[in-house]
């Protein structure tokens, strides 16, 4: 059976990436057969670095022909069905299956987050995603909204295939990014519109995490060069000195988060993989998916701001990083506790791709 995978792939955006890998691996681990064929931005690159065949997504002509040799064409995981970015990416991503519909080829929305979705877009997935056989999402906010407009779709919420993530068996030394030894923090930012809104409370979070409780931090940019440009200028405003590590591969990244002693994220993925291995977080919810997240996660510590609101207080940031700090043992254990669940959740998007591919 041949399985198309239509994600924001081939970016170089470590949290897509991660979740292309933790996919390609489950599928060959639980469906051998499979032929894997995967919409990239960078195909060459894509099929190298997975073993697969890649498509460029950007020649409509190479993905309809994709389309049309697929059994199964999967949309996710990720964000791809919203209007936060533009009606562009669900026109696109839409599009895809619209096209796999009409084809008759076996269809499923793949661990996605649902929306925001503005009235146009609504409208699109409303009738682009008419006769869609399946959708697993990873949060009930998703659910929700999905169930709303595609009543006929069977649908259910999963988790996100990243926590299924593993590291390799050898250990991964961080000494080169100056990561040995001491406990550090890792803090993971991405530009959006309203940032200079918060970039203070961040820096103070910061300076409070170096200053009173002796962690050294550093910025990770998840996203590549857009994140270290957002990372640089909120390093100016710290009276601390905290790091802004290199770009570096999915690997070393989850290692980086792994050892960490806390977080501060907004990267979704960068809160996933420390979720995964029990690092305690700050989060920033700048889209709906990372607070359905820590919802979903049951997480008890507020969010270090929230973009559209007022930024907190000096005193209010204070001790929230002080009360990360000193519950730090009981909610990584409150976030271990959580990971088999969790883990389940995020396998049962493989059952669910089984039972489609069994279908007659």
């Amino acid at each position: 059976m041949r399985v198309l995978l239509s994600g924001y792939y081939g970016f170089g955006n470590l949290g897509d990436e991660a979740l292309l890998d933790v996919i390609v691996t489950q599928m060959r681990a639980r469906f051998p057969a499979a032929q894997i064929d995967v919409l990239s931005a960078t195909p060459e690159a894509t099929a190298q670095r997975y073993g697969v065949e890649a498509t460029p997504r950007w020649s409509m002509r190479s993905v309809r022909e994709a389309v049309a040799r697929a059994d199964v064409v999967l949309s996710g995981g990720g964000g791809l069905l919203q209007t936060a970015t533009s009606a562009r990416s669900v026109v696109y991503y839409a599009g895809i299956l619209r096209e796999a519909i009409r084809l008759r080829r076996k269809t499923m929305v793949f661990a996605q987050s649902i929306g925001p979705l503005d009235l146009l877009g609504r409208i699109v997935v409303r009738s682009f995603c008419r006769g869609l056989d399946r959708a697993t999402v990873r949060d009930a906010r998703s659910l929700k909204l999905l169930q709303s407009l595609l009543p006929q779709t069977p649908a259910e919420q999963t988790a996100d295939p990243v926590f299924l993530y593993d590291l390799p068996v050898e250990e991964i030394d961080l000494s080169s990014e100056g990561l040995g030894g001491d406990p550090y923090a890792i803090v993971s930012v991405r530009k959006i519109s309203n940032l200079k809104d918060g970039q203070h409370a961040i820096a103070r979070a910061v300076d409070r995490l170096a200053s009173v409780h002796g962690v050294r931090v550093a910025f990770l940019p998840l996203g590549g060069a857009s994140d270290a440009e957002v990372s640089t200028a909120i390093i100016r405003l710290c009276k601390s000195a905290p790091m802004l590590l290199p770009e570096c591969s999915l690997e070393r990244a989850a290692a980086i988060l792994r050892g960490a002693r806390v977080v501060i994220g907004m990267r979704l993925h960068a809160l996933i993989l420390a979720a995964r291995f029990a690092v305690p977080f700050l989060a920033i919810p700048y889209d709906p998916k990372v607070a359905a997240l820590c919802d979903d996660l049951g997480y008890p510590l507020d969010p270090l701001w929230t973009p559209g609101r007022p930024a907190p207080s000096d005193p209010v940031t204070d001790a929230l990083v002080d009360r990360l700090m000193s519950q730090r043992d009981a909610l990584a254990a409150e976030l271990r506790g959580k990971v088999a669940e969790i883990r389940a959740a995020a396998a049962r998007n493989f059952d669910v791709l089984g039972e489609l591919m069994r279908d007659p």
